[in-house]
């Protein structure tokens, strides 16, 4: 695995956020429909945590290896089916990020997300658990024709937030997000929540908090200076 540049937080001033798992929890409307998709098929159904190990690969990846390879174009309307129903009612915003966003933004940091959720079903999410007035936009795979760890979404946000890689940092929770980083370029933050066990992402050697509150001590404010600031949620 390519190893993301270190972190130095002073030229910091942009931030990219993964979504599920490092903001939110949507692993309950995740799992009732990729059941949902195996129900179908005949398949019995998987439990919460087994599922939320195999999540953050994007949707199709997702239905190949929990439905399978041969349904994966049926199991995933399937899977959108159902979860364009619940998804919204389900998904809850994790302890204290609220609070951490409102902290960065008066701090002065410009801010985005790019998941491997559509940015369709993002933005509902983000403007129901109260984030989305701290984020200037949103990226998804939908949008860039292309899944992490692929870089061209996080590059994408870059490019309307008018920052540089040096001036950026990800944020996420599970392995495929190092990967994500490293391949943008990118420096990355970890924080507890999502599909990999704190065990593994201590394994990477990288930043690893103990909450999603500790951000507000490790990046103090971005340096002083003239920062382009976009109208939010494009």
């Amino acid at each position: 695995m390519t190893v993301p540049p270190a972190l130095d937080p002073s030229p910091v001033r942009a931030i990219v956020f993964d979504l599920d798992g490092t903001l939110v929890d949507s692993y309950r409307p995740i799992t009732t429909s990729v059941n949902h998709a195996r129900a179908r098929f005949g398949m019995l159904p998987l439990g919460l945590a087994e599922i939320r190990s195999r999540v953050g690969r994007g949707l199709e990846h997702l239905i190949g290896e929990l439905v399978g390879p041969d349904h994966v174009e049926q199991g995933v309307q399937l899977f959108r089916q159902c979860y364009s129903e619940i998804y919204a009612d389900q998904t809850v915003g994790l302890p204290g990020v609220v609070k951490t966003l409102r902290g960065l933004r008066e701090a002065g940091y410009s801010m985005a997300v790019a998941s491997n959720k559509p940015a369709r079903f993002s933005r509902p999410i983000l403007q129901r658990v109260g984030m989305l007035p701290f984020i200037d936009c949103v990226q998804g795979p939908d949008l860039v024709a292309s899944a992490k760890p692929e870089p061209a979404m996080i590059l994408r946000c870059l490019e309307l937030l008018d920052v540089t890689r040096s001036a950026a940092v990800y944020v996420g929770d599970m392995l495929l997000d190092v990967e994500s980083a490293a391949r943008a370029g990118l420096p990355v933050i970890l924080v507890p929540g999502g599909s990999s066990e704190p065990e593994q992402l201590r394994g990477t050697g990288q930043p690893l908090l103990s909450s999603f509150e500790a951000l507000l001590e490790l990046l103090p404010g971005p340096p002083a200076g003239p920062r382009h600031r976009l109208p939010q949620s494009v």
